[in-house]
Parts: structure tokens; C-alpha cells; sequence
């Protein structure tokens, strides 16, 4: 079986930030899973190892490019993040580049207040 660069590139950027960035209840991780279609968001405490909140993109309803989807499923999140009490969160791009889809869902879940 061969492998893929870019997948072994992004597992190896993912594991040595992941060092790095710890979730706890405080501040759980905001991590973003990028497919070809949608975003999945979730905000994980790994103190307790539970996910405290998750939205899959599809679920939102916008109109436009996916990039103008990742910015509004950004905001929704956020919303809904606060609306569960949650007032700071840590971003885990998780090995993709801050770019593009990743940047819009990060800049709209900043306009809601979560991410500083």
C-alpha cells in the first residue's frame, strides 16, 4: 500500500501540534475535521475525554461558496457554543493550513466571541 505525502505531512504537522494543545472544561479544544464537502467541528475536554458540543456543516443552511459555508457554520457554531456556556476555546486546525475554509471557520467562530 502506498502512502499518500500530503496525508503522512498533515498526520505528522497534527501529532507535533497536538503536543502542544491540551482542552479542559475551562477551554475545551475546538477541533476541525476538513472532508472534501463539509466541516466538522468539535469542542473536546480532554481532561475528561468528552465532547462537549459538535456540528457538522451540513447541517447549516447557507448559500454561496464553501468558504462563505465555513464562515457562517463558523458563526453558528459560536453561537451555539455560548448558548452551553462556553466563553474560550483553543483552536486545533489539526494539521491543515491555516487557509482558505479552515481560516473562514475560525474568523467566524472569532466574530461570535469563542476564540480569541
Amino acid at each position: 500500500m502506498m502512502h499518500n505525502p500530503q496525508q503522512s505531512m498533515r498526520t505528522r504537522r497534527r501529532r507535533r501540534v497536538r503536543a502542544k494543545i491540551y482542552g479542559t472544561a475551562q477551554r475545551p479544544r475546538l477541533s476541525l475535521f476538513r472532508s472534501h464537502r463539509y466541516l466538522y467541528a468539535q469542542l473536546i475536554d480532554d481532561a475528561h475525554g468528552r465532547t462537549l458540543l459538535a456540528l457538522h456543516e451540513g447541517t447549516t443552511a447557507a448559500t454561496g461558496t464553501k468558504t462563505e459555508h465555513a464562515a457562517k457554520a463558523g458563526e453558528e457554531f459560536g453561537r451555539r457554543a455560548k448558548a452551553a456556556h462556553m466563553s474560550a476555546a483553543v483552536f486545533d486546525r489539526n494539521g491543515y493550513a491555516y487557509h482558505g475554509r479552515v481560516k473562514a471557520f475560525a474568523q467566524g467562530v472569532r466574530k461570535s466571541g469563542l476564540l480569541m
